[in-house]
């Protein structure tokens, strides 16, 4: 009877500790209200407690309750370089580790609110060829965990610890699945123009690929399907399987060394847009340059005319994602979920976890309405990063699916169409990726 009445109580939970923040409460949300379904409430120690309650002591050590050590990182304004301590938990890595003051070893709530505010990002780096931050600096690849969605393995342990300490049940949100497409260049020969096409043609001939003009010359005339044409296998493999896609174009109405898609003022671009967004949702893939405020705009006008729906979504052209400076412009320019978080040159997980969150602002210290979604897989950076073979990026894929659905996690896999179509270096693939999304559908 008494585990009864405890259990249904457990709708709700109450933090108690030295002081409130902006941080404290962004962690709470995400952890305890979107990931376990409760109520919170934080109070310090000079407000009236319920002790009857659900209690969480962090910063300060109860004897009798459930406790978390603080180790003072939300308390800060700002943001400054780290020496962060590593530990153990129930054979799970950990961050920001304070060994006997609290009923777990380290400081939990500082150690997700590092990982999901990117807070590293903001410290002075060395930026890769594309100014992005290489994941070889990050705190997750030095500790050898980037393949690990740690802080799903945290919050699915501190669940498990929560029950046991209050003799209770929580639930976990059920494992989610979102395949997700990069249309870079949706056509390898066809609706190019013909100065690209004879240029290409030209290229071919005095470097002797003569099977790749033999392949040029065989769409060209429709004896077959181009080899990025993937598209119609897309859309039936969508349908028996019941998935929810994400496209995201590139718009570029200008090609650059970096943009080579077919411009989307072609009749086969449009089609091929209004096509896809009837199959499934669409967002704007930005052109390399368009950290330009107009360019981004025409962009993203253009396919919002052309697939006559409000684009709200983006994913950044070879992943180039430069925290803040990149989720501000795309605030400023009407995006409100964004599917960056990830590194283009290594697989894993640059967060730390598979679901979704909102970004805070360290430089203004507050959450703001920005959703980002994590991926951890990218067929070209499996291919040509990793340099995995089909079977080696299928076998990542399912550990990583294994993992993500243990903990009741999320799952967010980039694809392009020149890998799932008959592209000669990509042989296998898109065996590879029907096999994976039937076992994720089981």
């Amino acid at each position: 009877m008494e585990r009864e009445k405890l259990a249904a109580s457990m709708n709700s939970i109450t933090i108690v500790s030295s002081q409130k923040s902006n941080r404290l409460n962004y962690v709470c949300q995400w952890l305890f209200k979107d990931i376990l379904g409760l109520g919170f409430t934080i109070v310090t120690p000079s407000e009236n407690i319920d002790v009857s309650g659900f209690i969480v002591f962090y910063g300060i050590e109860n004897a009798a309750g459930f406790s978390i050590p603080d180790t003072g990182l939300l308390w800060e304004n700002g943001f400054s370089k780290k020496e962060l301590a590593n530990g153990q938990w129930e054979n799970i890595p950990t961050l920001f580790q304070r060994e006997n003051h609290g009923s777990i070893p380290f400081d939990l709530f500082s150690a997700i609110f590092y990982l999901l505010a990117r807070y590293e990002e903001y410290i002075p780096f060395l930026p890769d060829k594309h100014n992005r931050f290489p994941h070889q600096q990050s705190v997750l690849f030095q500790n050898d965990c980037l393949q690990r969605p740690l802080i799903d393995e945290w919050v699915f342990q501190l669940k498990l610890s929560l029950e046991k300490h209050f003799n209770c049940s929580l639930t976990l949100p059920r494992f989610s699945f979102k395949p997700t497409y990069d249309i870079d260049i949706a056509y390898s020969y066809q609706h190019k123009g013909i100065v690209r096409w004879a240029g290409a043609f030209a290229k071919d001939f005095l470097k002797g690929n003569f099977h790749e003009l033999r392949s040029r010359i065989d769409v060209l005339l429709k004896k077959t399907v181009d080899p990025f044409d993937c598209f119609d296998w897309l859309q039936k493999t969508h349908n028996e399987l019941n998935l929810d896609p994400v496209f995201f174009i590139l718009a570029a109405q200008k090609n650059t060394a970096f943009d080579k898609n077919n411009l989307p003022s072609k009749s086969a671009m449009k089609t091929l847009i209004s096509s896809l967004a009837q199959q499934g949702k669409i967002g704007l893939h930005p052109s390399y340059f368009s950290n330009e405020k107009t360019i981004f705009q025409r962009e993203k006008k253009l396919l919002e005319s052309i697939s006559d729906k409000p684009i709200t979504s983006s994913r950044q052209h070879y992943i180039r994602l430069q925290i803040p400076k990149t989720y501000k412009f795309l605030v400023e320019n009407g995006i409100k979920e964004d599917y960056s978080m990830g590194y283009g040159a290594a697989l894993g997980f640059r967060a730390g976890t598979g679901r979704s969150f909102y970004w805070f602002d360290l430089e203004k210290n507050e959450e703001t309405g920005l959703r980002v979604h994590p991926f951890c897989f990218m067929d070209s950076t499996a291919h040509y990063e990793e340099k995995m073979s089909a079977k080696d990026a299928e076998e990542t894929l399912e550990e990583m699916f294994e993992i993500l659905k243990k903990t009741n996690s999320q799952m967010i896999t980039v694809f392009h169409n020149f890998s799932l179509g008959t592209a000669y270096e990509w042989i296998g693939w898109q065996d590879v990726y029907f096999s994976f999304l039937k076992k994720v559908k089981q």
